[in-house]
């Protein structure tokens, strides 16, 4: 099959990402919809959640991403690999976030990723980027206590703006007082493996949801 070109950007901002992901049926998308949840927020192909899903047949895992078409070639994947932990979804968790994660069985969610965003190095685009305070608060309301985020970037100042928007949430405490160095996790993102490969850092660190 020939890979179809997709936009690396694509502007949030715009009117065809308003719309809401709409009502979906957990028990018909996951065989085990109880099992912990995973969500990964801009996971473009699909490579780290797919490992994942093979990896951790004990959780669920769902894949947000903006860019239709790479939603579309992740769900044929994931039907040709046979997994029935893993879905992904064409969205704008900034937009969709709140209504997509209160439809959930209750108190699935425990762990969100959110790695190697957009950067949107411009001033004036910064707007754009996906970790806001509101998205940040939204994950406050959902995820238990001790439920985690993990965050990375190969942008130093991304990553540390990343950090200071869940610093600010009262609900959110950093594990750690600098970055890690190595993931938690036991897969990788295709842009990790190319940013390791060139000898490049990743920022990384944890925020654990506390008790208040």
């Amino acid at each position: 099959m020939a890979a179809v070109r997709v936009r690396q950007h694509v502007n949030p901002l715009s009117h065809k990402y308003q719309t809401q992901v709409g009502q979906l049926n957990w028990a018909e998308i996951y065989q085990h919809p109880d099992q912990p949840l995973h969500l990964d927020i801009g996971c473009a192909k699909g490579y780290f959640v797919s490992q994942m899903a093979s990896l951790q047949p004990a959780w669920n895992f769902l894949g947000l991403e903006i860019r239709a078409p790479l939603v579309e070639q992740a769900l044929q994947q994931r039907d040709r690999d046979g997994f029935s932990n893993l879905h992904f979804l064409f969205s704008n968790a900034n937009v969709s976030l709140a209504e997509l994660l209160e439809t959930l069985p209750s108190g699935t969610l425990q762990q969100v990723s959110i790695q190697f965003p957009d950067p949107w190095f411009k001033k004036r685009h910064q707007k754009r980027r996906v970790v806001q305070p509101e998205l940040v608060q939204t994950l406050a309301q959902h995820l238990p206590t001790t439920g985690r985020v993990v965050l990375q970037s190969d942008v130093e100042s991304v990553a540390q703006e990343m950090c200071d928007r869940f610093s600010e949430n009262p609900a959110f405490q950093r594990t750690a007082a600098d970055w890690l160095a190595d993931s938690p996790f036991p897969a990788q993102t295709d842009r990790e493996l190319l940013t390791l490969s060139k000898g490049l850092p990743v920022f990384r660190d944890i925020f654990m949801k506390s008790a208040r």
